[in-house]
């Protein structure tokens, strides 16, 4: 009988075993399992609840791009002399007040007590168009565009710089009747209340005052030439939208606003009072029934007027100011005594002459007394004045 074969024993899978129960492969799918349930799912990307990185960025880079060769066409266009008036920004159409009561004495005081403050807005606008207008000239004039265009926010020397080249630009477009009154107002203002701003800061650093200087002094040497030029044509404001039409009175305007800070006020006076001693001088050569004769006299009054203006305005506020030059006022003062000494040398041609400088002699004498009991004026001088 032969022996019962042995069923074959099953060998368990130890090999399929221990690769399942390894806790790497354990771990390895846990962190498979997280990290697929962080993505976004299907539904919500087809829903459009999550935008991609690559397309955002991609959207931003055709945005940028098309920005770019939009701003490359218009400094094709602008270089090649393309464009005209129409880039210039168009002038806002509410009335400009920036000459009312031009002529008028003691005009009433800004509000605020007086603060000054230029809107950031204005303050930019304002800086475009200066500077488009001083490309636009270089361009029309053929010359190269030198390093000095390329202006720095914060400098405001330059700024200034480009402010009161810009505001003599507008005297002269205002006697040539290229802008209209209403534009010159607008601009002009404008103009006057950055120069103003810009020159406060840059006083309060306390730094390169002989450039602010020079500058200051150019912008008033400029303008006074402009102010008594002998012009055929005066302009006219049909609009009526100021009160003051004709240009010369208008510049007038604008050194009398001008004369808000001290420091540009006080060298205006001394200009001012030196050119009516040259003029005076002149008034003697001259024939009386020369062609010019009649201008001559016209900017005589015109310039007593403004001195007349100026310390009326702005003397108690100058003398009030902390960074209040003595010696420039005692200049000034002596220059307006040299003025009446020389006119009184006309009372013959003209007694008028010698009438308006009395009356602004003893306004100042009057508006200057306490300064003088204080220390501010020397006594000698302001006896003087009561001469």
């Amino acid at each position: 009988m032969a022996p019962a074969s042995r069923p074959p024993t099953a060998t368990p899978p130890a090999a399929s075993s221990s690769r399942i129960d390894s806790p790497s492969l354990k771990a390895a799918l846990a962190m498979a399992l997280m990290h697929y349930n962080r993505l976004p799912s299907r539904a919500a990307a087809a829903a459009g609840t999550s935008t991609p990185p690559l397309t955002h960025w991609k959207r931003k880079a055709k945005e940028r791009k098309r920005e770019i060769l939009r701003l490359r066409e218009e400094l094709k266009l602008l270089q090649d002399g393309v464009r005209g008036e129409e880039t210039e920004p168009p002038v806002a159409s509410c009335r400009c007040h920036f000459f009312d009561g031009c002529g008028d004495l003691q005009p009433p005081l800004p509000p605020g007590g007086g603060d000054h403050w230029v809107d950031e807005v204005l303050r930019r606008r304002f800086l475009r168009l200066a500077r488009w207008k001083e490309k636009r000239r270089r361009l029309d004039r053929s010359l190269p565009v030198s390093s000095l265009m390329e202006f720095n926010r914060e400098d405001e020397i330059q700024q200034l710089s480009l402010s009161t080249d810009f505001l003599v630009e507008l005297s002269d477009g205002i006697f040539a009747k290229r802008d209209s009154m209403s534009s010159f107002a607008t601009f002009s203002h404008q103009a006057v209340d950055f120069i103003l701003a810009s020159l406060r800061n840059i006083l309060s650093t306390k730094r390169e005052r002989e450039l602010v200087e020079e500058i200051i002094d150019g912008l008033v040497a400029r303008l006074m030439k402009r102010m008594c030029t002998i012009s055929e044509n005066n302009c006219t404001s049909d609009s009526g939208s100021v009160d003051c039409s004709d240009a010369q009175f208008s510049v007038q305007h604008l050194f009398r606003k001008l004369g808000q800070e001290e420091f540009i006020g006080q060298r205006i006076i001394l200009v001012v009072s030196q050119k009516i001693s040259n003029l005076s001088e002149m008034l003697l050569l001259v024939d009386p029934f020369d062609d010019s004769f009649p201008d001559m006299h016209g900017n005589m009054f015109i310039m007593i007027q403004l001195i007349e203006f100026l310390i009326s305005d702005y003397i108690k506020k100058w003398l009030c100011c902390e960074q209040f030059d003595k010696n420039f006022f005692e200049e000034w003062v002596r220059s307006i005594l040299k003025a009446r000494k020389d006119l009184e040398v006309l009372e013959n041609i003209n007694g008028l002459y010698v009438v308006y400088i009395e009356r602004v002699v003893g306004r100042l004498a009057r508006e200057v007394a306490p300064a003088a009991h204080q220390g501010k004026l020397n006594l000698d001088v302001f006896s003087k004045l009561l001469c």
